[in-house]
This record gives structure tokens, sequence and C-alpha cells, in this order.
């Protein structure tokens, strides 16, 4: 939930007024021109950007009283450049790192990991250079990284830029079987792939929301 949210970046007010419920097993798609505040949005809706004035809670809880890592449990962020959020050697390190860092089983480690790589269709690439990978490979393996955190709901920035058809369709598939279990918002100029997944679609311009309708 984001309550009378203002922001503002570089002396320009960004967003006004702001007032949004997201749910979880909901896809909701954030629409707009460009310069009308989306990613902003999505990136105040994480902590990572601090809002002049307003309130952001996760389950009740006002997110100024969380860490950044608190956060990161509830909510799992896809910058619009995956490089962005990948940053070890090998696909597998990667998708390893943060459960190593909770000091999760060898084992469950695995088998987690392992199952992310057939989720995604990362397996042929296990032990593969980051810097090998193709912009589908990259967008698939930052979301399996969130997945592992096993946030309740996602955010999403353009995930379909520079996806061929196939990649396209490949996320739309992994995003269908995900609604089932988290709540989703993404923030796309993409309409068709809006269209098809949407259960809401929400459209800011000027930085004020100014349409919030079922699809």
């Amino acid at each position: 939930r984001v309550e009378k949210l203002f922001c503002s970046l570089n002396k320009v007010q960004v967003l006004k007024n702001i007032n949004l419920v997201l749910n979880r097993k909901e896809f909701v798609s954030l629409v707009g021109p460009n310069g009308s505040g989306k990613t902003t949005l999505g990136k105040v809706s994480t902590g990572i950007i601090k809002p002049d004035s307003g309130n952001i809670f996760i389950d009740g809880k006002d997110i100024s009283s969380l860490s950044l890592s608190e956060i990161g449990r509830k909510i799992g962020y896809l910058f619009q450049n995956p490089d962005r959020q990948i940053f070890a050697p090998t696909v597998y390190e990667d998708l390893s790192f943060a459960l190593k860092y909770k000091r999760t089983p060898t084992d469950i480690i695995e088998k987690r990991v392992n199952e992310v790589l057939d989720m995604f269709e990362l397996k042929h690439l296990k032990d593969a250079s980051i810097y090998r990978l193709s912009q589908g490979e990259k967008q698939r393996l930052a979301i399996g990284g969130i997945l592992l955190n096993d946030p309740q709901y996602l955010i999403l920035d353009e995930p379909t830029t520079g996806l061929d058809p196939k990649r396209k369709n490949d996320l739309s598939r992994i995003l269908k079987s995900l609604i089932e279990h988290v709540g989703i918002l993404l923030i796309s100029h993409d309409k068709s792939f809006v269209l098809e997944h949407s259960h809401r679609i929400v459209e800011l311009r000027d930085g004020s929301i100014i349409d919030d309708k079922k699809n």
C-alpha cells in the first residue's frame, strides 16, 4: 500500500499524491509515457529511493522501519538493465550467492538452484560466464536470483526490452506460473504484453495516477 506519496529528484517533483494498493496473486501493469514517474514509483516502493513525504506499507508495516534487506525478502525488484544485479563470475555462483550468504545448507542450495535453472531453461549454462549470456538469458538469471529470496511480490521494470519473440514467450510462461504465488507489478511500454497478463492497468501521467482499471 502506498499512501499520499510525494517524491522529487533533482528538485523536480516526480510523483504527486500517489495512492495505490497492490495485492498478492494479482498482476498489475504500470503504464504511461517516458518521464511519467513509473520507474521512480517502483524504486520508491522498495526503499531504493526515499520519498519526500507519504507512507509505504508492506503487510501493514511502514517500510521506513525496515532495512533494505528486510524489504528485499518481501519484494523482488528487476532493474531495466539486469547487469546491475548480476555480479558473480558464473550463472551457478550468481544464483547461489544469496543462499550461501544466509548460510543455507549445501544440499538445499544445490536443490533450489537446480530448480531455478530448470524453470528458466539455464541448466546448460550452469557453469557459463555471465559475460557470455544474451540479454534474454540475463533477464531470466536476474529473475531467478530474485525468486530464490522467496519474495511475496515482484516489481519488473521493462522486462521484455531486447527480447526476441521466443524469449518473450518464455518470460510470459514463467510469469503466468508465478502469479499463482506472488503479486507482480509490471512497468512496461509493451502494450500487447500488458494486455495479455494484467488483472489491472494503472496509468501514470506527470507523476500522478490518472487511471486504475481492471483489464
